[in-house]
């Protein structure tokens, strides 16, 4: 398949692609990318290992609202509580904060300017972006994908 009909199967899907997307850091959770590939779905392999971006509006869980923690989509890293959940009206998922150690990040420049890319700690997979316009207290606004999230209700601690 040529780049170019790749990339209009992504649109056409509603995904964005980060093209020649690489990561040079190692993480605890590690897999072959024949084996990312059958763990996960199109979409989320697309998001997760080569940071597409998903449409806005598009997933489930903007709309939940119950106690839990929202886990990695690829390795089950527990990254992000409902506690801190809110709604930005960006359409993704949105935190003020993460939680602790279950995040990395480095510079992104794929628009030109710099953005700050988050990705699970534990296995590298590509979430979304941080921003500084979000509520307190923390002032930041984690665009988090959904589908590389995966929602377990329960207490919140």
């Amino acid at each position: 398949m040529h780049r170019r009909q790749f990339l209009l199967g992504l649109a056409v899907s509603g995904l964005a692609l980060k093209v020649g997307a690489a990561r040079a850091e190692t993480y605890p959770f590690t897999l072959s990318d024949a084996d990312w590939r059958g763990r996960l779905s199109s979409d989320q392999y697309a998001v997760l290992r080569q940071e597409a971006t998903e449409r806005p509006y598009s997933s489930p869980l903007n709309a939940i609202k119950t106690s839990g923690l929202f886990h990695c989509a690829g390795c089950d890293n527990a990254l992000y509580s409902s506690a801190t959940k809110f709604d930005s009206g960006t359409g993704w998922p949105s935190f003020w904060a993460p939680v602790a150690g279950a995040i990395g990040s480095r510079t992104d420049y794929l628009l030109v300017y710099p953005r700050t890319e988050v990705h699970c700690a534990r296995c590298g997979g590509h979430l979304g972006h941080v921003f500084d316009d979000g509520p307190p207290p923390t002032g930041k606004r984690h665009c988090i994908n959904g589908v590389a999230l995966q929602f377990k209700p329960g207490p919140v601690t």
